[in-house]
């Protein structure tokens, strides 16, 4: 059996560029020989994490087009064309067996090539909404592994598998650690844990919210938080935590998220394709606050994916910083509500998401 030469697409944010990690992984597994090659956006996370997870990775340079008027977008036009030039020499230099999209700015250019080229494609869907790159690319692609039931609205019905989203590595492995999670955290094992996470770049809206419930974290209280704050959002927290409190750890991220997962009763998140099957995995009781600065509003369509499944509690955004303080004790003072959130959510996790589109892939080369 010759090895196989595989070319994955993508990037922009954790939500990208996790699960194209651990579809490379799930490869690697079934077929040790195989090379894969990552194309990415250069000046994005995936130029550090991609390498740091052992792959050799190219970046394209290709932006997205803003929403608003910017000049920004006057060199849309020109970034396009040399992405398209460049991806269809990666393509030829490379000579992938096939080429695999999981969505962001440089998966366009590096499918589109591949399409032309003759390659067979494969697209990784991870929103309920699918964004107009994929749209697009969906037409040409071979195969559609997606993560919510109803796709065949935007593609074709042939095409379409429902594999769930891939997840990090090892995200479920300690969460029946909860007393070693308490202590990595320096918290106390008598005291409810909130676990408050806006994405790998933070949340504007959600750290703005907490910080002006913190005064509802008393010492003597029984409630504590961990807060994953992003970048941007560390200035926010050091403001509102600057008369001091142990009962709230705050930090721009979170290195053993397995272990906050594990220390969490219950979860407050944006609601990113990721977030959400990460949260499906783990089966915490959680309450989304999705964002808004998201193409096609694809974050509040899978918030209620899961509300419609009483699988978790939504919070709108620009109501956020009124409405999540009530919301949130709410449901910490419910324990039927907590039980039948956590049940339920359970229930759409797909745990072998990354082998079953792995899979895919190969069967897509075989054929």
């Amino acid at each position: 059996m010759s090895q196989l030469r595989i070319i994955i697409s993508g990037g922009g944010t954790g939500g990208h560029i996790f699960p194209a990690i651990a579809i490379a992984d799930a490869i690697k597994a079934l077929r040790p020989d195989t090379e894969i090659l990552f194309v990415g956006a250069e000046g994005r996370m995936e130029m550090e994490k991609v390498p740091q997870a052992g792959y050799k990775i190219i970046g394209l340079k290709i932006a997205g087009l803003q929403r608003r008027l910017t000049v920004k977008n006057l060199g849309f036009p020109f970034k396009l064309i040399s992405s398209l030039i460049k991806a269809r020499k990666i393509v030829k230099d490379f000579k992938p067996d096939a080429a695999v999209g999981v969505g962001g700015y440089a998966s366009g250019p590096l499918l589109r090539s591949a399409n032309r080229l003759k390659i067979p494609t494969l697209i990784q869907e991870q929103n309920s909404y699918p964004g107009i790159t994929n749209k697009i690319l969906g037409k040409s692609a071979r195969k559609i592994c997606v993560a919510y039931q109803g796709m065949e609205k935007f593609f074709a019905a042939d095409k379409l598998i429902l594999t769930g989203n891939p997840i990090r590595k090892g995200i479920d492995e300690k969460l029946n650690q909860r007393e070693e999670a308490i202590q990595f955290f320096g918290l106390d094992l008598k005291k409810k844990t909130v676990l408050v996470i806006g994405g790998s770049l933070g949340a504007r809206t959600i750290n703005d919210s907490i910080a002006g419930m913190v005064d509802s974290f008393p010492e003597d209280g029984q409630v504590q938080m961990i807060w994953q704050t992003g970048k941007q959002g560390v200035d926010t927290a050091e403001r509102a935590l600057s008369s001091g409190t142990s009962c709230i750890k705050a930090m721009a991220f979170i290195q053993k998220m397995d272990l906050a997962y594990a220390a969490a009763d219950v979860i407050v998140s944006r609601a990113g394709a990721m977030s959400i099957s990460e949260l499906c995995l783990v089966g915490k009781p959680a309450i989304l606050v999705p964002s808004p600065n998201v193409s096609e509003d694809h974050q509040t369509k899978n918030a209620m994916a899961l509300v419609n499944s009483n699988a978790a509690i939504m919070v709108k955004d620009i109501k956020a910083r009124e409405e999540l303080k009530s919301v949130l004790f709410k449901l910490l003072d419910e324990s039927s509500t907590q039980s039948t959130l956590a049940d339920n959510i359970k229930k759409l996790s797909y745990p072998l998401a990354a082998q079953q589109i792995a899979a895919e892939v190969i069967a897509l080369v075989e054929k």
